[in-house]
């Protein structure tokens, strides 16, 4: 102990007598953390693996917890110079939240509902008010009050009955994303005695006001795989399960159609979907399958009329097409074609009104909003004129409107709220997101799309934002961000705390590799699965690219991903650590192998079609291949910050524990490693939106510090 305070009082000096570079240089005297080696061989295929710290995975085993509390006091000794900066990141971030802001309201069965925060309290407000935006204030909920006594807190799964009477939600006090449900009567503000534990947090209510179809998980898995049924004022015990998935690769969930005709069931896994189908007002009556789970076919449903339509890759749709059956034949013999199949657009959801189907697509990498009119006469399409932005199809519970609202932003403009009129095609921005403090000005931003050529000839994009008068001289910092799995598009986005970065000279950049669907369904097929090093390789091909173009330098480029992202920090760092001065990996997915052959950890059988099963020796091997955390080997690796939530349900806290402890006994430079747990928090961090700044605030420091910027 005594030795532990002279080096926290020596990192204290150093921090505020010498240059950044000189503590870098003389910090590394304080001895990071050693985890204990216990060898467990574990062994598949005639392949044998030892893992030294497999004994990490138990999160109840007082030796995990200290091992985890020593690299967090590490960290925080290692950092302690820049305790300044993080404050002022904090407050400048922070600073330019509108702290009493509020969402634009929407209109549903008689209210305007709206969300809205109050100056310094880190939880919303959700309300409504009956007719008009003039009627009085109804709180239905302060999550500033009910967070009281909780390190995290999430209310979720909000859903009104359709009398207005009552008000079924979910809350989670951990951060593993197992919420219980309860019920509000609106009426008297009372809580009802109903306490359903153990779900998703989210429900359904049929159209008689008193029962409520809900989704409960695996107590091990976390897998939501049944569907009850339970009656207001009763006990959970009492519930009526209604459907029990049985194959561990598929979730399910409980919704119901904005016509409130039906509600439905929907299984799904990576590559298949099913759906199940009960009328509202026959809520004890049974659901009916709407077209059998057939392998490799998806499909979602909207209903309208008389009819359901059919979003579906069925007759080999990659880019999926629009389909159309009468509500009463719905097995896929009946479906007919509305929108074809086309190679070179994705078809990614729909909206119906009464006098509109609008079609969201994907184009050359790019959002579209597609308007057609029921009687055929002059479809169109909204003008998006920017080279990189994000529009989407927003919140529009209403049928009988002439009036879509739909998102925008890009990397250089906020994100704004649109109300467009589809008859007159005239628009209101009914909210801009503001950006206080007075120095942000749009105009002093650049945003531009690039093209990288992958090692196979793949052009792949990148979407990237600098300040403007910002000189192609390889000398600029630059963070570049992937994720490249599940399909996910990584759209660009503005976000103000970024402005940190930018106006400290940083360059900020998104690489849409493949594994996410950005140029389409394809995109993702060549980023899955056999084909998943293509996701690294990509990467790596873009950061080789803005160094090329002389946007920036390896003593300059920095990486970050978070999750699937995460497990793509590890992979690059594996294979090209020469190219990154940083890396930020939080929560990430490096221990591949090892969790996809425990099918007792939350998701892994339901990831089977996204990685692979490592219980077939094919998959098992070139799993094996690129698992971040069985191929380090002994190199030098760039400095690095690695985060992580002790509860985290998505990513076990001892992937990247057991990660870093690796690295530090392998590598052989001396840059640095930090892991930094969030000892209350799960996959998503911290809860309050001021806590999780705190937690951003974290990594640009990292950054900063590691290019010498100091405020």
């Amino acid at each position: 102990m005594k030795n532990k305070l002279i080096l926290c009082c020596l990192c204290i000096i150093f921090a505020t007598s010498y240059s950044q570079n000189t503590f870098r240089k003389m910090s590394i005297t304080i001895p990071p953390p050693t985890a204990k080696k216990i060898p467990k061989t574990l062994e598949k295929h005639g392949d044998k693996r030892v893992d030294d710290y497999f004994w990490l995975n138990d999160r109840e085993n007082k030796d995990v917890i200290d091992y985890l509390n020593s690299e967090n006091q590490y960290y925080e000794e290692m950092t302690a110079h820049t305790k300044g900066l993080k404050s002022l990141l904090f407050e400048e971030m922070k600073g330019r939240v509108k702290e009493d802001d509020s969402s634009v309201p929407y209109f549903l069965n008689g209210y305007w509902y709206m969300t809205r925060f109050e100056t310094g309290k880190d939880y919303p407000i959700y309300s409504r008010k009956k007719g008009s935006l003039t009627a009085k204030e109804e709180i239905l909920f302060d999550c500033n009050e009910l967070a009281k006594g909780h390190t995290y807190f999430h209310l979720g799964g909000l859903s009104i009955s359709p009398d207005n009477k009552y008000a079924s939600f979910g809350v989670d006090v951990i951060g593993r994303r197992i919420y219980t449900i309860q019920v509000k009567n609106l009426q008297t503000g009372k809580l009802f005695a109903d306490k359903i534990e153990n779900t998703t947090g989210s429900s359904t209510w049929a159209n008689d006001n008193k029962t409520l179809f809900y989704t409960q998980q695996d107590k091990q898995t976390l897998r939501s795989d049944k569907i009850f049924k339970h009656k207001l004022g009763g006990k959970q015990l009492q519930d009526i399960l209604v459907y029990d998935e049985k194959d561990d690769t598929f979730n399910v969930s409980v919704s119901k159609e904005k016509s409130k005709k039906y509600i439905v069931i929907s299984s799904s896994s990576t590559l298949t979907t099913e759906f199940r189908t009960l009328l509202a007002d026959d809520p004890d009556g049974e659901f009916k399958v709407f077209q059998p789970r057939v392998r490799g076919m998806e499909y979602s449903i909207a209903h309208y009329g008389d009819s359901f339509y059919i979003l579906t890759n069925k007759d080999n749709a990659t880019n999926f097409k629009l389909m159309k059956t009468p509500e009463k034949a719905t097995s896929q013999e009946n479906w007919k074609d509305l929108i074809p199949h086309r190679n070179d657009v994705l078809l990614e959801d729909i909206e119906i009104f009464k006098d509109y189907l609008v079609i969201g697509e994907r184009s050359n990498g790019l959002n579209k909003i597609r308007i057609m009119p029921w009687n055929g006469k002059g479809e169109y399409y909204l003008p998006f004129d920017s080279e990189t932005y994000t529009a989407n199809i927003s919140t529009n519970p209403d049928f009988d409107t002439q009036i879509l609202r739909y998102s925008y932003q890009s990397l250089g403009t906020p994100s704004s709220v649109v109300d467009f009129n589809m008859k007159t095609k005239e628009k209101e921005v009914k909210k801009e997101q503001e950006v206080l403090g007075g120095k942000f000005d749009k105009k002093n931003y650049v945003e531009e799309r690039v093209w990288a050529t992958a090692e196979d000839g793949t052009k792949i994009p990148i979407s990237m934002i600098y300040r403007k008068g910002m000189k192609k001289d390889g000398k600029n910092p630059l963070l570049l961000y992937a994720y490249g799995s599940y399909g996910a598009t990584m759209d660009p986005y503005f976000s103000s705390t970024r402005l940190s970065l930018l106006d400290r000279g940083f360059i900020y950049a998104i690489a849409h590799i493949r594994g996410g669907e950005d140029m389409g369904r394809l995109w993702y097929e060549d980023g899955k699965l056999l084909h998943k090093k293509n996701t690294f390789t990509d990467f790596v091909d873009c950061s080789k690219f803005v160094i090329k173009e002389k946007y920036t330098s390896p003593e300059h480029l920095y990486a970050e991903g978070g999750s699937a992202g995460g497990l793509l920090m590890g992979a690059v760092v594996n294979m090209a650590p020469e190219l990154y001065h940083g890396v930020i990996a939080q929560v990430p997915f490096v221990d591949v192998v090892t969790t996809m052959l425990d099918d007792t950890i939350p998701l892994t059988t339901g990831e089977y079609d996204e990685w692979g099963n490592p219980n077939e020796k094919e998959y098992y091997d070139y799993m094996k291949s690129y698992s971040p955390y069985d191929n380090v080997k002994a190199q030098n690796y760039p400095n690095m910050y690695v985060s992580t939530g002790l509860h985290d349900s998505q990513v076990q806290y001892w992937e990247p524990a057991k990660w870093v402890a690796k690295l530090r006994t392998m590598k052989t430079d001396k840059n640095l490693l930090f892991l930094d747990t969030n000892m209350d928090a799960g996959h998503g961090g911290a809860s309050g939106r001021f806590e999780a700044l705190k937690e951003l605030a974290k990594e640009f420091s990292f950054l900063l510090d590691l290019e010498g910027i100091e405020n």
